[in-house]
């Protein structure tokens, strides 16, 4: 590990709960374990027991409402899952965690499996964006540094992830999205 990609004691402590369901060669969680940058965990009992699962579903933005409890120590926890395996993951999760969810407002995916498809992260961009949202941007930057894609996913987000990070609340948060992408229907 370079100094460069030593882990700052500063630094939101990252996990991930890694499933083993997706291509090894394509994982960004592997990868970001490699660098250091996150801790792999195979046994959900293992995970942390405070702060945020990164989890699509939750309806709760991760924002500035979350900035205090990260800032005392809680730690962001990814589930590395097969998309197609997602629900049934994430209740065998719940039932083993306290960790609060927390969704993303809207991205769009820059890894090679997912490309431009809103919402579709890979685990190392879902941790990035949450870290550049909460005003981690450097080791946001620092994380995705490991994968081809990463710059792309911070070019191609630039503008959104600019005025996520400048939002005060997480109502406003959730406002600014749609000021870059079409709200559902």
């Amino acid at each position: 590990m370079s100094s460069s990609e030593k882990i700052d004691v500063y630094d939101v402590p990252l996990h991930v709960i890694h499933l083993d369901q997706d291509d090894p060669k394509k994982c960004s969680a592997r990868r970001m374990s490699k660098h250091g940058h996150a801790i792999l965990h195979k046994n959900t009992r293992a995970a942390p027991k405070r702060g945020f699962l990164l989890d699509p579903s939750s309806g709760i933005l991760m924002g500035p409402d979350d900035m205090k409890s990260i800032s005392r120590g809680g730690a962001i926890v990814a589930l590395d899952c097969s998309w197609k395996r997602l629900d049934e993951s994430l209740e065998s999760i719940s039932r083993h965690t306290r960790l609060e969810g927390r969704t993303l407002p809207v991205l769009l995916a820059a890894n090679p499996i997912s490309w431009g498809k809103p919402g579709r992260l890979s685990t190392a961009e879902a941790f990035a964006s949450s870290l550049y949202i909460l005003g981690r941007k450097e080791q946001a930057e620092r994380i995705l540094s490991c994968l081809p894609y990463g710059p792309a996913f911070l070019e191609l987000n630039q503008m959104p992830l600019e005025a996520y990070s400048d939002a005060k609340t997480n109502e406003e948060l959730a406002e600014v999205q749609w000021e870059f992408f079409d709200r559902p229907e």
